[in-house]
């Protein structure tokens, strides 16, 4: 149960940092469909915990320690050079994405210039890199504890003091910007992006494990973390929409809105999961062209540490509006293919 554990709140933590932490991600995926959130919350926890299980035991089965061939052995090599490719690319987006992210965050709380917090990310995450994976994979699945705790009194201190009513909070949330058409939809697309990008690392945590029981059982328990922290973060922002909205981090916002401790408490709990998305995503990226063993795999981490660096500047909003979708709508080939793969090759 302890190594489960463990590759559970690793899958958590490579999920956390893109999937919500900040808050926007659940803002556009869940809250603005109002309280039609709460069976997508319910639906995204069972695709989490199905889809989970099933990436690390394959992970465990092919001993890979990258994305390419598991999504060969999944669809086949045809569909699954389209599948590599686009999962490559998005992997990076993703690392782009929490560069910008931390740039945002920074300002938000501390007031720094983006390019600083940008760059701060950056440096963490290359020197991470250059450590081993079970290293890598400890960093990852550290802060999940912290932050459960957090996310506990920020959403019941929303609910106590809303000042709104469920009719209010309700149309204030469909005011806001959403990333699907509806709730169904939503909570699909917020699980098939985050499988998407965290199959490739999930995989390498599921080959550590030491049986295949060890390994699903951590995909399962991982899902049913992901969604009760699913479920606080959308009580805490439903609680109060009339605090939150135009802000980039409004998680942050609420946890400053209780104390500035809190906030600040938060705004570590942000960044941490950040990082470790940040870290999880570059790792995978770059260990699809390069083994860590190879000369020329730190250059290759300074030089794509440098190169999402640039890319950061477009901005965290619309990276979580425009790229998170489409990557959403790719991963339903990859969800369809775990589906299908545990029905048919289970034995």
């Amino acid at each position: 149960m302890k190594k489960s554990l463990r590759i559970g709140l690793a899958f958590v933590g490579l999920v956390v940092g893109g999937g919500f932490a900040s808050g926007q991600e659940m803002m556009q995926f869940f809250t603005s469909f109002g309280v039609y959130s709460v069976f997508g919350t319910i639906l995204a926890t069972i695709g989490f915990a199905f889809l989970g299980m099933n990436i690390a035991q394959i992970g465990y089965r092919l001993n890979t320690k990258s994305h390419k061939e598991v999504v060969y052995f999944l669809s086949g090599r045809t569909l699954g050079s389209i599948l590599d490719i686009c999962i490559t690319i998005f992997l990076f987006c993703v690392t782009v994405a929490m560069f910008a992210g931390t740039a945002s965050a920074l300002r938000q709380v501390l007031g720094f210039d983006p390019v600083i917090g940008s760059a701060l990310m950056v440096v963490l995450t290359v020197l991470t890199l250059m450590l081993n994976i079970k290293s890598i994979i400890n960093m990852i699945a550290l802060a999940i504890p912290y932050l459960l705790g957090l996310m506990l009194i920020i959403s019941v201190f929303s609910i106590l003091t809303t000042d709104l009513s469920l009719a209010e909070q309700t149309i204030l949330a469909e005011q806001q910007r959403s990333a699907a058409p509806n709730w169904f939809m939503g909570a699909l697309l917020y699980v098939s992006y985050n499988i998407a990008t965290g199959v490739a690392m999930m995989t390498v945590i599921g080959s550590t494990a030491p049986s295949k029981k060890v390994a699903g059982m951590g995909g399962i328990i991982g899902g049913l973390i992901l969604g009760v922290l699913i479920l606080l973060v959308n009580i805490a922002l439903f609680a109060k929409m009339d605090v939150i909205p135009g802000k980039d981090m409004p998680i942050v916002e609420i946890a400053f809105n209780i104390h500035p401790i809190i906030g600040i408490l938060m705004a570590i709990a942000l960044l941490a999961m950040i990082y470790s998305t940040a870290v999880g995503m570059m790792y995978s990226f770059i260990v699809r062209f390069i083994s860590p063993k190879d000369k020329v795999y730190k250059p290759t981490v300074v030089f794509f540490g440098i190169l999402g660096f640039l890319a950061s500047f477009v901005g965290f909003t619309v990276l979580v509006g425009k790229v998170y979708s489409f990557m959403g709508y790719i991963g339903f080939a990859i969800m369809a293919a775990i589906t299908l793969t545990w029905l048919t090759k289970r034995n």
